[in-house]
């Protein structure tokens, strides 16, 4: 059986790198007696995968974990033992079960992540948080109306200039925060840091100089032509 785990990242957790969650998440299933399955061979390892994580520094609702059981648990009795052994910034908010082949891994499948983008008011604390000015709704949708957005991406092996307008689903500013809807995944993968500081340059100021947060809200996969939530695709 295939599950598909749920969970939250807040607090100082958004200071913890992808790797150590990983390593954290191995010592919990033991700590929680899950019935995770695992690799065979000379070196087993636990099977699991994790779908787009995060960068440091970013705060989540939706993180995802795609693991193999070797028997059958229930959601409820999963969630709560795992929850059990969380520490303060991980919470475990659901499992379904998922389908056995490998094109419905969260790592395949995603396709596009909602954030929201708040600006605090200093660079040390992320809960008291600005008013966004007007002015910054129309320089949006004039943002927005370009033919096109062209920034320099890097890769791994280079750099390029990369046009990320069609990579931008949605762009909202509200009246105390930013939503971002933005490809991503293996095929396109636009990151909101770099969508925020293209727009701030757009206005005519330095990103390095303004207090940003940014959380992840969810991650998406594509099903007959919609954006659906990785949670939403149990079978």
């Amino acid at each position: 059986m295939k599950a598909r785990i749920k969970f939250r990242k807040t607090g100082v957790m958004k200071f913890i790198g992808h790797l150590d969650v990983m390593r954290y998440f191995q010592k919990a299933m033991r700590r929680a007696d899950i019935p995770i399955a695992f690799t065979s061979g000379y070196s087993p390892h636990m099977i699991m995968s994790f779908a787009q994580p995060l960068g440091i520094g970013i705060t989540s609702d939706a993180e995802y974990l795609d693991i193999e059981l070797a028997e059958p648990v229930t959601s409820a009795d999963a969630v709560g033992r795992l929850n059990s052994v969380m520490v303060e910034g991980i919470e475990v908010v659901s499992l379904v079960k998922i389908a056995d082949d490998r094109k419905s891994s969260g790592m395949t499948i995603v396709a596009a992540a909602g954030y929201e983008v708040t600006f605090p008011e200093t660079f040390q604390t992320s809960e008291e948080v600005i008013r966004i000015p007007e002015s910054w709704k129309e320089q949006a949708e004039s943002f927005m109306n370009q033919e096109q957005i062209v920034v320099w991406k890097k890769t791994k092996r280079s750099e390029k200039e990369v046009d990320i307008k069609p990579m931008i689903y949605d762009f909202t500013v509200n009246e105390d925060s930013i939503y971002l809807l933005l490809a991503t995944g293996s095929e396109q993968n636009l990151k909101p840091d770099l969508v925020m500081e293209t727009y701030v340059r757009y206005m005519g100021m330095d990103i390095k100089k303004i207090p940003v947060h940014y959380h992840r809200l969810e991650v998406y996969a594509r099903k007959d032509g919609n954006l659906v939530p990785l949670e939403k695709l149990e079978i």
